[in-house]
């Protein structure tokens, strides 16, 4: 199967290197600095064959230039004029293939309007790149999308095979579990994936990948349909609706002070 490690970057970031076994050629995903690629490209002898890119941020795309100028990968991302370096622009339901891998392309908007994300689907372990959609036990605030948008591009990854492996872009693990447990506190999974989550951060370990699995068992933000999160958004007020959108968006704007 495919190997996968994170680079880190900037305060928070994780860029994904994909490799394949004895293969000198790498992909990369939302390379938002170049500086640490190169580093791990050239520590590990390996040459950057192409890259993937989940949507426009800086923080996924700031190193495209500078590794386009030294490695000219091919260069796979969203539909969107405002990335600069994309060779093959993607939608939903499009093929693409990494290191003789097939991949295929979810549109999940809702974090922004042009993300994508890319699933593998092997029988043993898929896997899913998926930006800044779904995180570790939370997901991206809606920049451009609206609640509806991101609900349904969750419910699109929570359908996927529960155990496929969950690469987002970004460490706050902690953090979004810290208010998942505000959100769920009679969630026993929950409490064990926080007590592993903090073990694995006082080794200086990362907490991803996750897993669909897990996620739909501890995640809030895929569980707007269960009687504790709806009992606990009414009990506090934060709760107008009763549709499963409404009380998306009401979980997501508590997030957002949180």
């Amino acid at each position: 199967m495919l190997s996968v490690e994170p680079i880190p970057a900037f305060n928070d970031n994780y860029i994904w290197l994909i490799t394949y076994r004895d293969r000198d050629a790498a992909f990369v995903v939302d390379p938002g600095d170049a500086t640490p690629v190169q580093r791990a490209l050239e520590e590990r002898g390996l040459h950057l064959e192409g890259i993937l890119v989940t949507h426009h941020h800086f923080d996924h795309v700031g190193g495209l230039e500078a590794l386009r100028d030294t490695w000219n990968p091919v260069v796979f991302g969203p539909d969107n004029p405002a990335i600069a370096g994309i060779d093959h622009t993607l939608g939903a339901g499009d093929r693409i293939e990494v290191l003789d891998h097939l991949f295929e392309v979810l549109a999940v908007p809702g974090h922004t309007l042009d993300h994508i994300a890319y699933f593998h689907p092997a029988d043993d372990t898929p896997l899913l790149f998926c930006g800044d959609t779904l995180f570790a036990g939370g997901c991206g605030r809606l920049f451009e999308g609206t609640p509806a948008m991101m609900h349904q591009s969750l419910q699109a990854l929570a359908a996927l095979p529960a155990s496929t492996r969950v690469y987002c872009a970004h460490e706050y693990t902690l953090a979004n579990l810290a208010f998942a447990a505000a959100v769920e506190p009679g969630n026993e999974r929950l409490v064990e994936r926080i007590a592993r989550a903090r073990q694995s951060r006082e080794r200086g370990a990362p907490t991803v990948p996750s897993n669909i699995a897990l996620e739909r068992e501890t995640n809030p933000f895929l569980r707007c349909d269960r009687d504790e999160v709806v009992t606990g958004l009414k009990r506090q007020g934060r709760l107008d609706g009763d549709s499963v959108v409404d009380v998306f968006a009401a979980v997501r704007a508590w997030k957002d002070t949180f």
